[in-house]
């Protein structure tokens, strides 16, 4: 019964992009602008691409606000602008590679990364917390990574980062489940972004992953695996040596 609950209260909850008022964090560029523009053809009501310089930015039928997730002030006024919003994606990132867990700068690049893919998210949701508790449908997406269960020992901020905020949006989930808040963390591997510029991997689609997202928000999903390397790393995490000590073949 338990079980049956849980996924009836999933369905209850899901979201359609069609008129839901979409504000999206680091929506200047590759994932962030992928995403308004897709909430846009599905006929999203109104999309706010959250960016951290709104000159130059022209986007038809999306309207840009200045957010700078490490700055509380810009992040509570973006926040009162649109207080419209029915969905947020925090996807706003950053990322840096280093020589390993235990080089120099471990230290400095991981406060760095932290201030934006962690703390970046915690400022934003509860910037907008009361806004989206006071709409009858209102969701959340985080934009997480395969890399919390993959070791890269080049990428051990950014890795440290998205961890701990995939640990926040699990307890955000349960926290805000039964107040009519659906969250969904996308997990994802590389994508053919400007952040992955110089890394010589197999990419996703940015287009791709986006479609994917909004499908599985639609479906009431918690969670989406958006591409195949992703499902196959977290389909080893209950194996004798899952993937985050001995990576499957070709990830």
């Amino acid at each position: 019964m338990a079980r049956d609950g849980h996924a009836a209260l999933e369905t209850r909850s899901a979201m359609d992009v069609t008129n839901a008022t979409v504000f999206i964090t680091g929506a200047n560029r590759g994932l962030g602008l992928a995403f308004a523009r897709e909430a846009r053809l599905r006929g999203a009501k109104k999309v706010y691409a959250g960016v951290r310089n709104t000159g130059g930015f022209q986007e038809p039928g999306i309207t840009p606000i200045r957010i700078d997730v490490t700055d509380k002030a810009s992040i509570a006024a973006a926040a009162e602008l649109a207080a419209d919003t029915t969905l947020l994606i925090n996807n706003a990132g950053i990322a840096a590679l280093i020589d390993g867990p235990l080089a120099p700068d471990v230290e400095a690049q991981s406060i760095r990364m932290f201030e934006t893919n962690y703390y970046g998210v915690v400022r934003v949701t509860q910037a907008f917390e009361r806004t989206l508790l006071a709409k009858p449908h209102a969701a959340i997406i985080n934009v997480l990574s395969d890399i919390v269960w993959l070791p890269r020992p080049y990428l051990t901020p950014y890795a440290a980062s998205k961890t701990a905020a995939w640990s926040f949006t699990n307890q955000l989930r349960f926290h805000l489940r039964e107040r009519g808040v659906q969250v969904l963390g996308l997990h994802v591997g590389f994508m053919d972004t400007d952040l992955t510029n110089g890394i010589d991997v197999a990419k996703a689609s940015p287009e791709d992953v986006v479609r994917q997202t909004y499908d599985a928000l639609a479906a009431g999903k918690s969670e989406i695996m958006a591409d195949k390397g992703t499902a196959v790393l977290k389909g080893t995490l209950a194996a004798e040596v899952p993937g985050y000590i001995t990576p499957p073949p070709g990830l």
